[in-house]
């Protein structure tokens, strides 16, 4: 069976005391976004979004691996308005549900790595405004607590340990603030009352305040020039006044990650890097084994120094996954669903199945 129940979903979130949205009708709602509001505030919702993901690729399954073992998937840079790419939803591995990532696995003799700017759109803010306290919360190396310490939501011996239910708060709303989210749509993202989004913005506009006026000049800008520009002149058009407003204002973000992700491929490809996957903010390498740890390490001075070029100096951290065979990636996210689709798979081979014997 590969459908949904919509009635069996309401009486389990109902058995998990989980406040699920519904519509007009009665029914819940069950659109992505809605799915990935309530994982991120209800970590059990987490699976079955995956299995969302899931259902549809059983029915057309598009992930066609080569005669190298290899799945291939078109790039498409600039195909955003910000000039992120834009790989296949069905046929790019790091689209699909998360589980399916432990699919990637490297070939006798070799490793990969995956190696990410870590908090990289709230770095790019942070340098972009010039507002001095996001560049202390990123130096601080943990930007979603120092956040909260510099709110004072938080005492100033806080740890991710001590106060990971605060941090989880924190960095939802700074990651979502980037881009202009509302009370509303912030308090369903980590399930709590609009009075709870309303606060923590109140907090981002207090702390960051350099940020937002930042923010609010973009929009200006663009209503004014009817053009927005990067640092390398990939530009956005405002030809009309249909614009979205978050549109606006999240583009230099977006647009100079776009930037720093093409410069670090260039400089990979140039220097010899075997490059698997672009991933948003992330690279997918190969190399043999004796060989990765150093070039993973000429990998990141690559990556740090595309975003030095970008951001007038400013450093980047990177951060760093080395899978070696005979292991396989994983993804926290999708690690649960990939176990259970494993003890599904090795109950399947151990059920004797009826052979049928040709009569006489």
């Amino acid at each position: 069976m590969t459908t949904f129940s919509s009635a069996k979903w309401l009486a389990w979130t109902e058995s998990q005391g989980i406040p699920w949205p519904r519509l007009k009708e009665g029914g819940p709602a069950l659109d992505k976004d809605t799915f990935k509001d309530w994982a991120g505030a209800y970590p059990a919702v987490e699976p079955y979004r995956q299995l969302r993901k899931t259902l549809p690729l059983l029915r057309e399954w598009k992930l066609a691996a080569g005669s190298d073992g290899r799945a291939r998937s078109a790039v498409q840079p600039f195909w955003t308005r910000p000039g992120r790419n834009n790989p296949s939803n069905s046929q790019f591995i790091f689209a699909l549900a998360k589980w399916f990532r432990s699919l990637i696995k490297p070939k006798p003799g070799f490793a990969v790595a995956y190696l990410d700017y870590e908090q990289q759109e709230f770095a790019i803010s942070a340098v972009l405004s010039n507002d001095h306290a996001m560049l202390e919360a990123y130096a601080s190396g943990d930007p979603y607590l120092m956040f909260a310490k510099q709110a004072k939501a938080v005492p100033p011996d806080a740890t991710k340990e001590s106060h990971k239910r605060a941090r989880d708060l924190f960095k939802t709303c700074a990651l979502a603030a980037l881009y202009g989210i509302g009370p509303d749509a912030l308090a369903r993202r980590i399930g709590q009352p609009t009075a709870m989004g309303r606060e923590l913005l109140r907090y981002h506009h207090e702390t960051f305040e350099k940020f937002w006026q930042w923010s609010d000049n973009i929009e200006m800008l663009a209503d004014a020039r009817r053009k927005l520009t990067t640092v390398f002149d990939w530009a956005l058009y405002v030809a009309s006044d249909d614009f979205n407003p978050r549109t606006l204002r999240n583009f230099p973000v977006q647009a100079h990650g776009a930037e720093i992700l093409r410069l670090a491929a260039c400089l990979l490809t140039e220097t010899g890097i075997t490059t698997c996957a672009l991933v948003h903010d992330a690279v997918l390498i190969e190399a043999p084994l004796d060989q990765i740890d150093a070039t993973v390490a000429q990998t990141r001075e690559l990556m740090v120094e595309a975003g030095r070029v970008v951001l007038g100096g400013f450093k980047l951290r990177v951060e760093t996954k080395v899978v070696r065979h005979p292991d396989r990636f994983t993804d926290e996210a999708g690690a649960a669903m990939w176990a259970q689709v494993e003890a599904i798979l090795r109950a399947l081979a151990d059920t004797p199945r009826a052979v049928a014997v040709p009569s006489a």
